[in-house]
């Protein structure tokens, strides 16, 4: 099981992939089986949309290969900066809300693309991050290039953010430094494709960039290192610009002198109780800049804190103040003594098992004072799996948020997390900070 931890300052940190094995490269789509299939969502026809799907790319490699559910990807473009003809277009890129910046595992790069992408360099040595997940962390260094996604899949169409700050994960130039490995939440190294569960991750959350001043003013941020020889990286301030970019923030005006730079859509069919071998859908940038993203005016506006991105949500009679809606969390995860809990020698290890499908709701609450009380439901994890092993998608799928072993506010004691599957069949807005979107002033949920 996955789920994502907003870090500290101005960003969040995102959901990473699960600890499965997988197929570094293409991968393919679920084939049929039991359950029933998705579909709907707006197709790519304009260049601010980008086709996206809920498939099997990640399970089928590995015995705990139902981690892997729930995980939306993506196509991405990255080219050298400036040229449109050394670029490879990179699929199976999770869709991240609860994240800043773009991050591709270095292994399914092509050697051409690889050696034309420069090192960002601070204090006299390249740029290196240590991305922090609940469920480990990636190594890599910090190189520019240009980012392209949605319209046809080239760098031609589509929204365009150039010569931003892009991770290579996994790239294997510099030595993971001590202070990365221990010093993050979890220990597990997340640095291949087979670790990761996609070829890389695309985070578009709430806010610019995924550290802000709290990497630019410390040095002992945890989280960015320059790299002075292989072995040799110390931490280190980085300045905002040099920091992981929200490629949304990121983005050029069309070629009708549109920007789409002020928040998401995700566009999900619903998945019914059994499961969804496949399912295909949206991500549309911009609200409220198109005529394809209007913000719907039966929405529900929760703004979040500004430096963390969380919401407060009321469950079952209890506050857990530090709550997100994030697509990189692959499933609900909250926290309910009462449900069962699927044992470690199952096939679902600490995701519910009630013995019937539990129905619940929750009030999430914005720092606007607006509400929202959506329901969903609990079903037994092992029962899902087994019943439909060729499934990508569940809409029933929990697990506790509490983190064992671990203390203070990172453990999830205060947080209710609405992952994926509260996506499917809504539509889903995610608006910046800093910005104006469809009137309201981000950032914000919206549903």
């Amino acid at each position: 099981m996955f789920v994502s931890l907003l870090l500290t300052g101005c960003g969040g940190g995102g959901g990473s992939g699960s600890t499965v094995t997988t197929s570094s490269g293409s991968g393919t789509t679920g084939s049929s089986g039991s359950g029933s299939s998705g579909g709907g969502g707006t197709t790519a026809t304009s260049n601010n949309v980008a086709n996206a799907s809920v498939d099997q790319f990640a399970s089928g490699l590995s015995a705990s290969n139902e981690a892997a559910v729930n995980i939306m990807y993506v196509k991405v473009t990255i080219c050298a900066p400036g040229s449109t003809s050394n670029c490879q277009t990179i699929d199976h890129v999770q869709v991240d809300t609860g994240s800043q910046g773009v991050r591709i595992l270095a292994s399914v790069l092509n050697s051409s693309l690889a050696s034309a992408l420069s090192h960002v360099t601070v204090n006299g040595g390249a740029l290196a991050e240590c991305t922090q997940f609940v469920d480990g962390y990636s190594w890599g260094p910090i190189v520019t290039a240009d980012v392209h996604i949605g319209g046809s899949d080239t760098a031609t169409t589509g929204e365009s953010a150039p010569g931003i700050p892009v991770q290579l994960i996994g790239e294997g130039s510099y030595s993971v430094p001590t202070a990365c490995s221990n010093g993050a939440a979890n220990t597990q190294s997340e640095d291949t494709v087979a670790d990761f569960g996609a070829n890389g991750i695309i985070g578009i959350g709430l806010f610019d960039e995924d550290c802000g001043t709290v990497c630019s003013g410390t040095t002992n941020n945890g989280y960015y290192f320059s790299c002075t020889s292989s072995s040799n990286c110390a931490e280190t301030e980085a300045p905002i610009s040099s920091q992981m970019i929200n490629p949304v923030y990121a983005l050029a005006a069309n070629s009708n002198g549109v920007t789409d730079n002020n928040g998401v859509i995700i566009e999900l069919p619903a998945v019914g109780a059994s499961g969804s071998t496949t399912l295909t859908g949206s991500l549309i940038f911009g609200i409220g800049t198109q005529t394809n993203n209007a913000l719907a005016s039966s929405a529900t506006i929760l703004t979040t804190a500004t430096y963390t991105g969380y919401v407060s949500v009321n469950f079952l009679g209890s506050n857990f103040p530090d709550s997100y809606l994030d697509s990189g969390s692959n499933a609900y995860y909250l926290n309910d003594s009462s449900i069962t809990v699927c044992g470690s020698n199952s096939n679902a290890p600490g995701f519910f098992c009630p013995a019937s499908t539990v129905s619940l709701n929750a009030t999430i609450t914005g720092t606007n004072g607006d509400q929202a009380t959506p329901s969903f439901s609990v079903a037994n994890a092992t029962n899902l799996f087994n019943g439909c092993s060729t499934c990508a998608a569940f809409s029933n799928l929990a697990g506790t948020a509490t983190i064992s072993g671990e203390s203070g506010s990172n453990n999830g004691s205060e947080t209710f997390a609405f992952g994926l599957p509260f996506f499917y069949g809504r539509n889903v807005y995610t608006a910046m900070e800093n910005t104006s979107a469809g009137g309201t002033d981000g950032p914000y949920f919206a549903f």
